[in-house]
């Protein structure tokens, strides 16, 4: 924890907690600051002018990476017979049915992804209060409701990210590592941003985007001008 704590100090150094960065200076900082012995992922965190409380308020979708995420992601999928052979052609971690569903029920639940094909979701939805929670529930909104294994399987592989606000009104999401060139982080961070307007509720009033910061796993987060990162409207 001292080591921790002390690179933490460090990243904090020089940063000022009350300015607002430009995108690719923010970028910069948390590069800079990114000094753990493994490669720490970047998150974005989006405060949005929504109440989630409110069904027409939710905010939720998928997008996938230009340049991929950086993680190794498991992928489980609900599937028989043919399908469940082409999710394993696919590539998919783990495929199955009842077998599967106990073992989640025993909560091993090793996965950043869960896909069904949509006759499985009977059976899946036994899972709701396991994996609702966790945000592994599948969901047709966000393509993990799918007969295409194939390129749901793909697409998880490949970067897509699943973005769900909270109940405060925030939306975290992990969007690259900080290995990644500086260029890349931010047409990322850019791609999550037009994928989460473009899923702008229609209760929404108001600043719809209030606030961005960026981080790294161990580092301070730093406070973004949303202009910077927000497509022109």
């Amino acid at each position: 924890m001292a080591k921790a704590g002390k690179r933490l100090e460090a990243a904090r150094e020089g940063l000022d907690r009350k300015k607002l960065y430009a995108l690719s200076e923010a970028i910069t900082v948390i590069k800079n600051g990114a000094k753990a012995k493994f490669d720490e992922t970047v998150e974005v965190a989006m405060n949005l002018g929504v109440d989630p409380r409110h069904a027409d308020q939710m905010v939720r979708g998928v997008i996938t990476m230009p340049n991929g995420t950086g993680k190794n992601m498991r992928v489980a999928v609900f599937a028989r017979d043919a399908k469940a052979e082409e999710a394993t052609a696919a590539g998919a971690d783990v495929v199955g049915a009842e077998e599967l569903m106990e073992r989640i029920q025993g909560g091993d639940i090793p996965f950043d992804r869960i896909i069904a094909t949509p006759d499985m979701m009977a059976l899946v939805g036994r899972l709701g209060k396991v994996l609702g929670p966790r945000g592994l529930m599948p969901n047709p909104r966000v393509g993990t409701v799918t007969p295409d294994v194939t390129q749901a399987v793909k697409d998880a592989k490949g970067g897509s990210v699943e973005f769900r606000v909270e109940k405060a009104g925030v939306i975290h999401a992990g969007i690259g590592k900080a290995s990644f060139d500086a260029a890349a982080l931010e047409e990322n961070i850019k791609a999550l941003a037009e994928a989460v307007l473009k899923a702008k509720p229609a209760g929404a009033k108001g600043t719809y985007v209030k606030r961005i910061a960026i981080s790294s796993t161990m580092g301070p987060g730093v406070k973004v001008d949303p202009s910077t990162v927000m497509p022109a409207s």
